[in-house]
């Protein structure tokens, strides 16, 4: 078993430099699948990344208060929304309190608050939503009250982060399933070279008691190294891409807009199981189509 095992590894080897100009052909055809895959999970990964956060705000109506604005007179109005249908809770927040929240925001670059003059920010009323369905209707009975300044209420902007999310979902798997096809066509074709040149030694092979499997064996693993290596080719170039990103855009712009991105040794450690399983697949279902149809086996 083990003889046999290591058998069809060398073979393996052999035939992709037996072959080297189809098996490059296969390597770029698979590799550029995954990198497109690979962008496509960027995106995918980073505008879910967003809608969780704007989501996490989705249950939670923030009501800014006019400077002006008696803290009795809030309490009052606080007292009123707290009776209002599909309100869980309403907590008071004063403008200290949300400095230091915007601070833990901003993490390390917390220190460029530490030169305003004065806190710009306002008091507010923080209302927690049971009901998404009601959570317009509450906005609205807060808008109607003096004394408020603004509404934050993120309903739209949610609707329309997952329109784009349901977009880049739907692209993704139709471009992936096209370019899996081309590249299972591709490698099928490498493999059908090499079934066509060692034909006289399948035929000894089958005569003298080959089993079908000890036969099939090298084939397979000649397309899962095919795979192997252009998943790790994808990886590399994907992660490089990435980080380069990451710098062009700047921890300090992120961190300002709130908006986080996904960690790289997070994206890497999933792309490289990912697309090794994706390589591996395409290379073996391109090697078993190719044994199927030409091999009598």
């Amino acid at each position: 078993m083990l003889k046999s095992l290591g058998y069809s590894i060398r073979q393996g080897f052999r035939q992709i430099f037996r072959n080297r100009t189809m098996s490059i052909a296969s390597c770029f055809s698979i590799t550029a699948m995954l990198l497109i895959l690979g962008i496509f999970f960027i995106l995918l990964i980073n505008v879910n990344m967003v809608a969780e956060t704007v989501k996490g705000d989705y249950d939670t109506i923030e009501v800014f208060m006019l400077d002006k604005t008696e803290k009795e007179d809030t309490l009052a109005i606080m007292d009123e929304l707290q009776t209002v249908d599909g309100v869980s809770s309403v907590t008071y927040r004063t403008k200290k309190e949300a400095l230091e929240i915007l601070r833990d925001r901003w993490g390390d670059q917390s220190y460029l608050l530490d030169n305003l003059a004065e806190n710009p920010l306002p008091n507010s009323i923080v209302i927690k939503i049971t009901d998404l369905s009601k959570a317009e209707k509450v906005a609205d009975r807060a808008k109607s009250y003096d004394g408020i300044e603004k509404v934050n209420y993120y309903k739209d902007t949610v609707d329309k982060i997952m329109k784009v999310t349901n977009f880049i979902q739907y692209a993704a798997l139709i471009i992936m399933a096209f370019l899996i096809i081309v590249s299972i066509v591709v490698v099928s074709n490498t493999v059908k070279l090499t079934v066509h040149a060692r034909g006289d030694e399948i035929s000894i092979m089958k005569y003298v008691g080959a089993t079908n499997w000890f036969i099939r064996g090298p084939f397979l693993f000649e397309g899962m190294f095919i795979g192997i290596i252009s998943a790790a080719v994808s990886v590399g170039v994907i992660a490089i891409l990435y980080a380069r990103l990451v710098d062009m855009i700047g921890e300090d712009i992120l961190v300002m807009l709130s908006t986080p991105m996904v960690d790289e040794s997070f994206l890497v450690k999933n792309l490289i199981i990912i697309f090794v399983a994706l390589g591996v697949s395409i290379g073996t279902c391109g090697s078993i189509i190719s044994m199927r149809r030409f091999l009598d086996v």
